[in-house]
């Protein structure tokens, strides 16, 4: 079985740069790969990025630029830039490479897998990642751990491409976990990122905020728990019990971190808000189930990007 060594890596924003950060120090700088074009190119050439307080210079490969595949090609950028990133990263994509998508939501690696192919992707959530970005500048005090896999993984029979991608997190010393029902864990995600995501930015509320604030816990639980009612219907094994699991997680989190659609709000960015309530409600519909927080959710944060284009 053949290592990964050749990384490349689309999107540096809090995520992506928190896990270049970390990477890199185990990889040789020139065998990491940024692929960027235009301005945000001679952007990154000329500032590279900022984690922790080091400053970090790039390898930069625009897309038109020809390159060895990677071994491991992943995305770290806004599900509103995946269609363009999907074309961007064409040539970094060979017969053995692995992809990995970072994203939110529950789609990304279909849409990534019909481009380039299903057996070249896996599936994966960060969780407990409490990174937040400023201009070129990412602080994070915790890293917290990567679930990947097939959408099941038998422990002892994993795929090549599942035993190689567990050999580079322990390299890089990531701390992961391979679920035997990564769907579940992939609508977990989901579930958690419409609550704790979509509240925080209706409230202005970093973490800290869910750890001692009643009222806004209850509010994010029962936008949770609506995702665990369509799930049910779905045939994906969510339940209550996954929401006291996330209770767990985010009551170890930084108060002062802050979720990435807080920081889209702050920064007057368009917000991911579509692959969450949007795709709560459109599933809802589909599945006669009721979803009035999330549409009210929907609502509020739509009409805050409305108010960005005044």
């Amino acid at each position: 079985m053949i290592n990964i060594e050749k990384i490349s890596l689309i999107g540096l924003g809090a995520l992506g740069s928190a896990f270049f950060s970390q990477i890199q120090k185990f990889v040789p700088q020139d065998n990491i790969s940024i692929i960027a074009e235009g301005a945000r190119a001679e952007k990154y050439r000329a500032d590279g990025v900022n984690v922790n307080g080091r400053d970090y210079r790039l390898k930069v490969v625009e897309p038109f630029e020809k390159c060895e595949p990677a071994d491991l090609l992943i995305f770290g950028v806004k599900f509103y830039n995946l269609d363009e990133a999907v074309r961007q990263v064409k040539n970094h994509v060979g017969n053995d490479t692995i992809i990995l998508s970072l994203l939110n939501g529950i789609s990304s690696e279909e849409i990534i897998g019909n481009a380039y192919g299903m057996d070249k992707v896996l599936y994966s959530i960060s969780i407990g990642i409490d990174a937040v970005r400023q201009g070129t500048a990412t602080t994070y005090q915790n890293l917290g751990m990567i679930s990947f896999g097939q959408k099941t993984n038998s422990p002892g029979q994993y795929s090549t491409n599942v035993f190689k991608l567990k050999e580079f997190w322990e390299r890089t010393q990531i701390n992961y976990s391979i679920p035997e029902d990564m769907m579940k864990v992939l609508w977990w995600k989901f579930m958690v990122n419409v609550g704790v995501n979509q509240v925080s930015a209706v409230l202005g509320a970093p973490y800290g905020v869910f750890q001692k604030v009643k009222k806004a816990r209850e509010l994010m639980t029962a936008s949770m728990q609506e995702v665990i009612d369509i799930a049910q219907v779905a045939g994906i094994k969510l339940t209550r019990t996954d929401i006291d699991e996330w209770l767990e997680v985010v009551d170890k989190l930084s108060p002062a971190g802050k979720t990435s659609m807080l920081q889209d709000i702050e920064a007057r960015r368009p917000t991911e808000v579509d692959i969450f309530a949007g795709t709560v409600v459109e599933l809802g519909q589909k599945y006669k189930v009721p979803t009035p927080i999330n549409k009210t959710l929907l609502d509020i944060i739509k009409a805050y990007e409305g108010m960005f284009q005044i």
